[in-house]
């Protein structure tokens, strides 16, 4: 019974207790404990007593003597973020040299570097430091050629964080890395006559390609009509060659050259539908062959 007790009493001081005796030294200002990328600064009768950066446990009587047994009952901490802060400026205004109205988007990194300076130096220093980019975006990015503008962006973001940095160290806030991300026109007729004048240029494109295409078919198509018309000119110029070759080599021998010709008659005589007639051998002398020729009909005997 003895034990339960003593564990029931140890488990509802270490619940219990701890705390209160934690919350007690807190307040008494033993002790104080700094998150990491967090500042804390003590002032005592409006005045600052100490600035804690460093995260951990610290204890405040070895920092600021015995007036830290009343800094939580008199004065005042102030605790500061320290960590990296981002934002976008969206379509900042801007003149090119050629007078177009573009507009710019811009994305900067600030943290805080000197947590007293940002506490009292300035009483808005983020919305002062938004509008410092924004002006000095307008100051260096202006009147600068179009080219420039459009192509050139790491030099622009050099600019402007060369002309911010200083006057923001003095509010305790250090910007970081700055980048243009966006430029673009702000003129909505402006961007509609760009567009048409980029159509009309790609129809342009498109009608030459088309033109040039239709060039290389012809070219094309005129080499192969003259190459094939020359073979066949070529060949139409060997086949007297070797139809002369093939009659002097028949003409050598007498036999074979009028029965050719003999056969080369016969075939002309029945390739050219004329009427023949045929007469007996030995008759050709007597009345049959008038008769035979002054019929109407063709007569062919065999």
């Amino acid at each position: 019974m003895s034990f339960l007790i003593t564990a029931l009493a140890t488990f509802v001081g270490a619940l219990v207790g701890v705390p209160v005796v934690l919350g007690v030294a807190r307040f008494f200002g033993i002790y104080t404990t700094v998150d990491e990328r967090r500042a804390k600064v003590y002032m005592l009768f409006g005045k600052v007593k100490g600035v804690i950066t460093e995260p951990g446990l610290h204890l405040l009587w070895l920092k600021f003597g015995p007036s830290a047994a009343i800094i939580n009952w008199f004065g005042k901490c102030h605790e500061i973020d320290l960590r990296l802060d981002q934002e976008y400026l969206r379509s900042q205004p801007v003149n090119s040299e050629e007078g177009a109205p573009m507009g710019i988007g811009i994305w900067y990194e600030m943290y805080v570097s000197d947590p007293i300076s940002f506490l009292f130096k300035n009483a808005d220093p983020k919305g002062s430091m938004r509008a410092n980019v924004s002006n000095a975006a307008v100051r260096c990015l202006s009147n600068m050629r179009l080219a420039d503008q459009l192509e050139t962006r790491h030099a622009m973001s050099q600019a402007v964080r060369g002309e911010v940095t200083p006057k923001s160290h003095e509010w305790g806030y250090q910007l970081g890395s700055v980048y243009i991300r966006k430029v673009h026109f702000r003129d909505a007729q402006m961007i509609h006559q760009i567009e048409e004048k980029v159509v009309n240029r790609l129809r342009q494109v498109t009608s030459a390609i088309k033109q040039d295409g239709t060039n290389q078919v012809n070219i094309i198509k005129s080499t192969a009509e003259r190459q094939a018309a020359i073979e066949f000119a070529r060949a139409a110029a060997q086949r007297p060659l070797i139809v002369g070759q093939a009659l002097q080599k028949i003409s050598a021998d007498s036999e074979v050259m009028e029965a050719m010709y003999s056969l080369l008659e016969y075939q002309r005589l029945l390739n050219s539908e004329a009427r023949v007639t045929l007469l007996p051998a030995g008759q050709a002398g007597g009345l049959l062959a008038p008769l035979l020729a002054a019929q109407n009909a063709p007569v062919r005997t065999k």
